[in-house]
Protein backbone atom coordinates (compact mmCIF):
# COMPACT_ATOMS: atom_id res chain seq x y z
CA UNK A 1 0.00 0.00 0.00
CA UNK A 2 1.30 3.08 -1.13
CA UNK A 3 0.09 6.72 -1.11
CA UNK A 4 -1.30 8.66 2.27
CA UNK A 5 -3.22 7.13 5.21
CA UNK A 6 -6.59 7.69 6.14
CA UNK A 7 -5.43 9.75 9.40
CA UNK A 8 -3.54 12.73 6.99
CA UNK A 9 -7.03 13.27 5.01
CA UNK A 10 -8.11 16.75 5.53
CA UNK A 11 -11.43 18.68 5.15
CA UNK A 12 -11.08 21.19 1.54
CA UNK A 13 -8.43 19.33 0.02
CA UNK A 14 -8.79 17.46 -3.05
CA UNK A 15 -7.59 13.77 -3.29
CA UNK A 16 -7.45 10.79 -6.04
CA UNK A 17 -7.76 7.60 -5.05
CA UNK A 18 -7.11 4.44 -7.37
CA UNK A 19 -8.24 0.74 -6.35
CA UNK A 20 -8.85 -2.12 -8.13
CA UNK A 21 -7.94 -0.16 -11.16
CA UNK A 22 -11.06 2.18 -10.59
CA UNK A 23 -9.66 5.98 -9.95
CA UNK A 24 -11.82 8.71 -7.66
CA UNK A 25 -10.85 12.01 -7.29
CA UNK A 26 -13.05 13.88 -4.32
CA UNK A 27 -12.93 16.43 -2.37
CA UNK A 28 -13.22 15.93 1.56
CA UNK A 29 -16.47 17.47 3.11
CA UNK A 30 -16.74 16.14 6.48
CA UNK A 31 -14.73 13.71 8.64
CA UNK A 32 -17.05 11.56 10.64
CA UNK A 33 -16.63 10.05 14.23
CA UNK A 34 -16.75 6.43 13.16
CA UNK A 35 -13.11 7.33 10.70
CA UNK A 36 -15.13 7.48 7.72
CA UNK A 37 -15.54 10.82 5.14
CA UNK A 38 -18.05 12.66 3.43
CA UNK A 39 -16.72 13.32 0.25
CA UNK A 40 -18.01 14.97 -2.80
CA UNK A 41 -16.57 14.02 -6.38
CA UNK A 42 -14.77 16.53 -8.32
CA UNK A 43 -15.98 16.13 -11.69
CA UNK A 44 -19.92 15.04 -10.91
CA UNK A 45 -20.50 16.72 -7.73
CA UNK A 46 -21.57 13.28 -6.12
CA UNK A 47 -21.79 12.95 -2.89
CA UNK A 48 -21.03 9.96 -1.17
CA UNK A 49 -18.91 8.21 2.32
CA UNK A 50 -15.04 7.22 1.63
CA UNK A 51 -15.73 3.63 3.22
CA UNK A 52 -17.97 2.67 0.04
CA UNK A 53 -15.13 2.98 -2.29
CA UNK A 54 -13.28 0.76 -0.45
CA UNK A 55 -16.53 -1.84 1.50
CA UNK A 56 -14.80 -4.48 -0.56
CA UNK A 57 -11.28 -4.38 0.62
CA UNK A 58 -8.21 -2.69 -0.95
CA UNK A 59 -6.42 -4.03 -4.21
CA UNK A 60 -2.67 -4.03 -4.94
CA UNK A 61 -3.30 -0.59 -6.90
CA UNK A 62 -4.78 0.82 -3.56
CA UNK A 63 -3.42 4.20 -3.23
CA UNK A 64 -4.59 7.98 -2.29
CA UNK A 65 -2.37 11.14 -3.50
CA UNK A 66 -3.24 14.32 -3.06
CA UNK A 67 -4.08 16.53 -5.87
CA UNK A 68 -2.35 19.20 -6.74
CA UNK A 69 -4.46 22.60 -7.54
Amino acid sequence: MAGLSFDVLRVGKKYRLQNFGDTYEFEIERILANGDFNVKDVHTLERFRLKEVIKFGKGKDFEIRELSE
